[in-house]
């Protein structure tokens, strides 16, 4: 994974927590000697589930709270770090940023080469209600995209209800999001 989801875990990890916590979650990941992540660098995966396990047992959650608390963060993360644009570009509602996740990634690809993008598909009911398909060779990772949904449900101020009602870590071919959004809320 690229150095920007490190730092948006260490930016998460260090509001919350300080920045002795995020000292002491690098030690417990083997990352002690590193200073920084850099935006713009791959880093193995295992880098990253490195950090998850030592902040679920520096911060005593389990690794999925740790990834759904990431999710949320994650996208008022990037559009703080230059990505507004891509996002605002992507989906003026929530179902149409859905709609457009793969774009949305497609794009990103350009600034980060190596990027291996999950893919999501998008199958709409009449009662406001998307069922999300998400595939990743990266296992683990549903808890993020249930923070995700939530984190673009306030940005795009639509109440969310998200259920995973398949699981690939539980044995399913895929893993499946049901997602229950109200009308947005003009903004105050």
């Amino acid at each position: 994974m690229y150095g920007l989801v490190n730092r948006a875990i260490q930016q998460m990890v260090t509001s919350r927590h300080g920045e002795d916590v995020w000292q002491r979650i690098k030690e417990k990941a083997d990352l002690a000697d590193l200073d920084f992540f850099s935006t713009y660098q791959a880093y193995p995966d295992d880098v990253t589930h490195r950090l998850v396990a030592a902040a679920s047992e520096e911060l005593e959650l389990s690794a999925a709270e740790i990834m759904h608390a990431f999710g949320e963060y994650w996208i008022t993360y990037t559009a703080s770090e230059g990505y507004e644009q891509l996002l605002e570009s992507t989906g003026e509602t929530l179902p149409e940023f859905l709609d457009h996740l793969d774009t949305l990634h497609a794009r990103a690809g350009l600034a980060f080469p190596q990027l291996q993008p999950p893919s999501f598909r998008c199958r709409h009911g009449g009662d406001r209600t998307i069922d999300l398909e998400y595939h990743s060779h990266r296992r683990g990772l549903a808890p993020m995209v249930v923070g995700l949904l939530q984190g673009l449900g306030r940005r795009f101020r639509t109440d969310v209800q998200v259920e995973q009602t398949a699981a690939r870590d539980r044995g399913d071919g895929e893993d499946l999001f049901h997602i229950r959004y109200a009308e947005s809320t003009p903004p105050s």
